[in-house]
């Protein structure tokens, strides 16, 4: 299957919408999930760790920040990220635009199908 990032938002309704961010799942693939947020101005995701899942970003439009278990970084358009089973990762956008990225992760209960 192929998408734009254009056609994203658009053909794949967001499982959370709210002020801080929208996130869109794509779930056809029967072992991943691939996830697109647009995490708004000024905002941050909550920020989490999963004990047995590993997870990939993929920043494709604006920067800011991300916290990877203690360590602090900036990232932009462009970068990936690697985040190993229960490191403690969040996405800070301390910009005046949408800062987009890709999660691709296992699926796991409550996420997927």
């Amino acid at each position: 299957m192929k998408i734009s990032l254009n056609e994203f938002p658009k053909k794949i309704k967001p499982i959370r919408d709210t002020d801080v961010y929208s996130v869109h799942d794509l779930v056809f693939l029967e072992h991943l999930n691939v996830s697109m947020t647009v995490l708004h101005p000024g905002k941050e995701t909550s920020g989490n760790s999963h004990e047995n899942e590993e997870e990939v970003y993929i920043f494709i439009k604006g920067s800011g920040k991300m916290q990877l278990g203690k360590e602090m970084f900036s990232v932009k358009e462009g970068d990936v990220v690697l985040i190993k089973k229960g490191v403690f990762h969040k996405v800070f956008n301390k910009g005046k635009k949408d800062f987009i990225f890709f999660c691709v992760f296992e699926k796991y209960k409550g996420r997927g199908k």
